[in-house]
């Protein structure tokens, strides 16, 4: 028998026979203190997203650094996710890297996304050079584009394109997802207030579970766009707690 699809959700196929019966994973559930309330969730059905940790707005160099922003704050994922993430790979939990990656024509971009990053035509946009190295601001394949090398990345991981703050539109994300019959989303990344927020807000629109690994997660906002986020998150969307309780349990 020849299998198609994927390791959580394939056929079995030969010349005479199709089995569409799909293999049935024995539950492996961890519970973690988390706000509002303590949670239990299937690790089987569970995957992390991991938002925008690329140069242009985590490094040197990068957009951020080049119109003086703070880019130094969303670098505080980086310890937590690198001792997350070999953890959860080995659990069997998908990792998922989102990341703005636009055309060079920047045909799906509206004006209303250009704006955000050249407001008033005198700046850098998406897809220009950046004087001191001409990477092209947020472009597929660009220096400012890439993860952070710092980060320890896989092959096995799964890497997705975004156009907008939220990764949910114009993306094969969702597809992706309910391919890998994943119910809840583990959320990490930066900017906490903008594409991660707006991810995971319609993540839980779309019917997931959404889980804020407060400590893998940074802005440069100021602070009280950091507290009404959490509050938002725990108050309307789902549920915020930390790698540090989900290694914990684990290891449990």
């Amino acid at each position: 028998m020849y299998r198609i699809g994927n390791q959580r959700n394939y056929w079995s196929v030969s010349t005479t026979r199709a089995d569409l019966r799909r293999e049935r994973r024995p539950p492996h559930e961890l519970s973690i203190p988390a706000e509002p309330q303590q949670i239990a969730f299937d690790l089987q059905h569970t995957a992390i997203l991991v938002v925008d940790m690329q140069n242009d707005f985590c490094s040197k160099n990068g957009w951020l650094d080049y119109i003086g922003a703070d880019y130094r704050a969303l670098q505080q994922p980086i310890d937590p996710l690198n001792r997350a993430l070999p953890v959860l790979r080995e659990a069997g939990v998908p990792v998922v890297w989102l990341n703005w990656g636009n055309r060079p024509d920047r045909m799906n971009l509206s004006p209303s996304v250009l704006h955000v990053y050249n407001m008033t035509g005198e700046g850098i946009g998406i897809g220009e050079p950046l004087p001191n190295n001409q990477s092209r601001l947020l472009e597929k394949g660009s220096w400012g584009a890439a993860i952070v090398s710092a980060l320890q990345t896989e092959p096995s991981d799964i890497y997705v394109d975004k156009y907008r703050m939220s990764g949910f539109w114009d993306t094969p994300l969702d597809s992706i997802l309910r391919n890998l019959h994943i119910h809840t989303i583990l959320f990490a990344g930066v900017n906490l207030d903008q594409c991660v927020m707006a991810t995971l807000q319609d993540a839980v629109n779309a019917g997931y579970d959404s889980i804020l690994l407060e400590d893998c997660c940074a802005t440069n906002s100021p602070a009280y766009c950091t507290d009404a986020t959490l509050y938002n998150i725990k108050q309307c969307y789902g549920f915020v707690s930390t790698s540090t309780a989900v290694l914990e349990a684990l290891q449990r």
